[in-house]
């Protein structure tokens, strides 16, 4: 036999399996509201392409608008079609789950983005340059701060429209994020949300510098926390020589059907199985912003351009809470002895140091970051009870904290001053006195925030609270009313600062914002009161989405 000849038929087996590959079965219809805003995104990125300067706001932002109804148009219909409950079920090759907790937060990252949308377009709040409106977000985002070309970009009206397919993609990363079934899909979804909000914190409009510091914090910190989660994605690929959720959760279990001989040399290495599980939820920690995954928050709510802020700090936490609780429940229930007492641990630190630090801070926009650390406490507490009621509660609580949220962060974007946002505490003194209306919203916002009763934050908290408590977690629910007590303090320190002190002559003034940011700011009261007052639907809501599918 020749050597050709040889080569040849080696060619042929090897290539013989390869005939026999199946065309890939998706589900379309049931991945509708993810394709829906990456096609979106897909003709934002045209626009900028083939669209004339002019009328490129104006065509993105009803690109953006329409598909993020139709998105949560098509959550609903999934919903009305049974998905959340009966039909609940594996897409795309079993790479995502369609279930209740899957299309609940879904619909809840849609509205949210829809609300921050709204925010991004802003664009009467600054005095209008050379003759043309401006928004929060840089003239042209490749100039160097203060160079020529910058005031060049400003001169000639130039806006950063790039923001809205930024924003999109950042949505789908965000709408695979909880739906995610196998640990590929996981982590590419985590890549996809994160990039655009890295370049999205870098484009502030004033303090560029801030902006970009605040950017270049956040990537590395973000590429640290992603290889973290790379790195446990291949121990726990190691370990149970899996991707998908369901058969890790099986070989944890030990209840896999086919044991093979390699499979049983790994299977017993729990060192694999602890220190891959304990990579992969520390990635996720860093993105909820918990103690002490949270040095980014900060620092980075604080130099993004505020609606930015308002969006990541609101769909972020709701993505990465909905993507924690499925790994936790669906692929390491068997583990659960070993992740709750860290994940205690984790929760009481946050909690405390959130509600702590806060008391120090003196700029608005850091003081609902540590607000925002602090209740990434409060939602690990729903997290721990490990049980139906816990994961309804948490769903329930990231709906409400994104709306409280975002209102709050529209709300900072109309305190102004000849430099831009005042966000110094001190330039909010006698705000109540000078503009009682947009002081009053932003103290319904703050007693949200504070869990006062009627708000939708006391809902929330009550119902965290008690599962956690019905899971066993009461030590934990102690030390949460403590630091919600200690929280109440500062956010009711903000509301006394407005109302009464005297307000100084050369005070900030409060901007008359356009109808898409009272929007925002409206929908954030009407839903933190309606969510206050009356509840009870939206718990059973949450409730009957509550069920992973395995």
């Amino acid at each position: 036999m020749s050597a050709t000849a040889a080569v040849h038929s080696l060619w042929t087996t090897a290539a013989d399996p390869i005939a026999k590959i199946d065309a890939p079965k998706i589900e379309y219809g049931q991945l509708a509201p993810t394709l829906i805003v990456v096609g979106a995104a897909l003709v934002g990125v045209l626009v900028e392409a083939f669209v004339p300067r002019k009328s490129r706001y104006h065509t993105q932002m009803f690109v953006s608008a329409v598909a993020l109804v139709a998105a949560f148009a098509a959550v609903v219909a999934l919903a009305a079609d049974g998905y959340a409950t009966t039909k609940a079920g594996i897409a795309a090759m079993g790479a995502i789950a369609v279930d209740g907790p899957a299309l609940f937060l879904q619909g809840t990252i849609l509205l949210t983005a829809l609300v921050g949308l709204f925010t991004f377009a802003e664009r009467r709040l600054d005095p209008e340059a050379h003759g043309n409106r401006v928004d929060s977000f840089a003239a042209q985002a490749a100039a160097v701060p203060g160079s020529d070309s910058e005031k060049r970009a400003v001169k000639a009206g130039f806006t950063t429209t790039e923001v809205f397919p930024l924003l999109l993609f950042a949505v789908a990363g965000m709408l695979v994020f909880p739906a995610a079934n196998d640990l590929l899909t996981l982590f590419v979804a985590l890549e996809v949300l994160s990039l655009p909000l890295y370049l999205l914190c870098a484009l502030a409009r004033r303090k560029r510098l801030m902006s970009q510091e605040a950017a270049v914090k956040y990537f590395l910190l973000g590429a640290f926390a992603s290889a973290f989660t790379l790195f446990g994605i291949a121990l726990l690929y190691g370990y149970a020589g899996s991707m998908s959720y369901a058969t890790i959760a099986q070989v944890v279990d030990g209840t896999v059907p086919e044991i093979t001989p390699a499979l049983a040399n790994t299977m017993g290495n729990d060192a694999l199985l602890l220190i891959g599980a304990a990579l992969l939820v520390m990635g996720l920690l860093f993105k909820v912003g918990a103690v002490p995954f949270h040095m980014w928050t900060p620092d980075v709510y604080q130099g993004a351009p505020t609606p930015v802020t308002g969006f990541m700090a609101a769909a972020t936490k709701v993505a990465a809470f909905g993507a924690l609780l499925r790994l936790l429940y669906v692929v390491l229930p068997g583990l659960r002895w070993d992740w709750r007492p860290v994940m205690w641990g984790v929760a009481i630190v946050t909690m405390l140091a959130g509600a702590i630090v806060a008391i120090t801070q003196t700029d608005i926009k850091r003081l609902l970051a540590y607000s925002s650390i602090a209740h990434a406490g409060f939602i690990l507490a729903g997290v721990i009870a490990a049980t139906p009621s816990g994961i309804s509660s948490v769903l329930f609580y990231l709906a409400a904290y994104s709306f409280v949220t975002i209102g709050a962060f529209a709300v900072v974007t109309l305190v102004r001053d000849a430099g831009g946002e005042a966000t110094h505490l001190s330039r909010w003194a006698g705000l109540g006195r000078r503009s009682p209306l947009v002081a009053a919203v932003f103290a319904v916002f703050l007693l949200a925030f504070a869990g006062i009763p009627l708000t939708s934050g006391f809902a929330g908290k009550f119902a965290v609270f008690k599962a956690a408590a019905e899971g066993g977690a009461v030590p934990l629910v102690v030390v949460g009313v403590i630091s919600s007590a200690v929280a109440a303090f500062f956010y009711i320190r903000v509301i006394v600062l407005m109302f009464f002190s005297e307000p100084r002559p050369e005070g900030p003034t409060v901007a008359v914002p356009s109808p898409l940011t009272m929007t925002a700011i409206a929908v954030g009261v009407a839903v933190t009161v309606v969510l206050g007052v009356a509840p009870q639907y939206f718990l059973e809501l949450a409730g009957d989405a509550g069920v992973f599918v395995r």
